[in-house]
């Protein structure tokens, strides 16, 4: 075995390594879990309280489209235990880190036909990649 193939080896198992320890996923449902710290590729799932029974829906205001790729519509889902019509259940986004930068994920709760009116709820994440 050569000199240049016995440095490759253990270059490469640190480099595998180093890619093993971060997450290729960071799932965020609170707003206290932010700023969100991504690398380029890795996916972010956002999940939030959400009850459209009541007209109420979130709109996606800022999606850092220059850094973040959507990677479908929201899906929103209702827990199949609660077995009550027009119960809560939650939105789900999930999009991936496109390229280095930074950026803001912002998201208003409102009734979309009601304008002027302050939205009931602000979900705000500041995002860097790098």
């Amino acid at each position: 075995m050569s000199t240049a193939h016995r440095l490759l080896l253990p270059l490469g198992l640190a480099l595998l390594g180093a890619c093993a320890s971060q997450p290729s996923s960071q799932t965020v449902q609170q707003q206290s879990q932010c700023p969100l710290r991504l690398h380029s590729g890795q996916y972010v799932i956002l999940t939030l309280p959400s009850n459209p029974t009541t007209g109420f829906r979130w709109v996606l205001r800022d999606a850092a489209s220059n850094l973040l790729d959507s990677l479908g519509p929201e899906v929103y889902s209702n827990p199949e235990d609660a077995g009550l019509v027009g119960s809560a259940g939650q939105s789900t986004w999930r999009f991936q880190a496109r390229q280095a930068g930074e950026g803001h994920l912002l998201l208003t709760y409102q009734r979309p036909w009601e304008t002027g009116v302050a939205p009931a709820k602000t979900f705000d994440c500041s995002i860097r990649i790098k």
